[in-house]
């Protein structure tokens, strides 16, 4: 049969990514705790294309996938990155896993445990030298309570609930659970699935003595980063949903040490 994707197209412009998105499957990550943790990603899955050739053949992508399916390991993506790079005869090949992350939290004076979930981007690539670059997204929920409001107020003050989006590339391993408890101890207090009235009392209280703008989540963050070696990157995002405010609160911080 005529391979119409191998035919030359007359443009002659590269595409830098070409493939597949949104392909769900299970995979498997490290897990602090308890060794391992199952979950499902939604995978993006791409290669360049050279301007020479018309399309790639993207029934490969999912050919590829099955063969390391239910397989999937964080650990193992350099070897599922090579085989697709050489299966589809590209330079380069890139993979991106979204995925929510699970840890049992207890809540902080009832001890009542409850499962929250974190939402975790995983992106890894090859280049043409073999060269592999990895980096990941977490995505942590914080409260705040705002510092001018317990200022000037007789009574309480506002507060709300924030995400905080670190990207990060590091030059070796760090637990998820690490990154997770440095975000969230960088902000007013933290965010529980379950709480009784004594845990809303503590949760409250705490947080009133700690209050926080968005600048100060992402300083705090930053301090805890930049002399860490084996930081690479990293990019600190807060955004505050303002409770009596109709927009958003955000600020952001990005240190790429290579530059420096």
């Amino acid at each position: 049969m005529i391979d119409v994707q191998r035919m030359p197209d007359h443009r002659e412009i590269a595409i830098d990514k070409v493939g597949v998105k949104g392909v769900r499957y299970p995979i498997t990550v490290l897990d602090k705790d308890h060794g391992k943790q199952r979950t499902v990603a939604s995978i993006n899955m791409y290669v360049n294309l050279p301007h020479e050739f018309k399309g790639t053949h993207m029934s490969r992508f999912i050919e590829i996938l099955n063969e390391y399916r239910r397989a999937i390991d964080i650990r193992e993506i350099g070897g599922l990155l090579r085989d697709i790079k050489t299966r589809l005869d590209a330079q380069s090949a890139h993979l991106e896993l979204n995925f929510p992350y699970f840890l049992t939290k207890s809540a902080p004076a009832s001890g009542a445990e409850s499962l929250v979930d974190y939402d975790v981007t995983y992106s890894a690539s090859i280049d043409d030298r073999d060269q592999e670059r990895t980096s990941m997204v977490l995505h942590v929920p914080i409260t705040t309570v705002c510092p001018c409001s317990k200022e000037i107020s007789e009574r309480g003050a506002h507060n709300q609930r924030g995400m905080v989006s670190l990207t990060i590339r590091l030059r070796r391993f760090v637990w998820m659970e690490d990154l997770i408890r440095l975000i969230e101890d960088s902000g007013s207090g933290q965010v529980y699935a379950l709480l009784k009235r004594d845990d809303e009392k503590v949760c409250t209280e705490w947080a009133y003595d700690n209050p926080r703008f968005v600048e100060d989540v992402v300083r705090e963050v930053a301090l805890r980063l930049k002399d860490d070696p084996n930081v690479i990157y990293f990019k600190v995002e807060s955004e505050n949903h303002e409770s009596i405010h109709n927009h958003n609160a955000y600020a952001c911080i990005e240190v790429d040490k290579e530059m420096l």
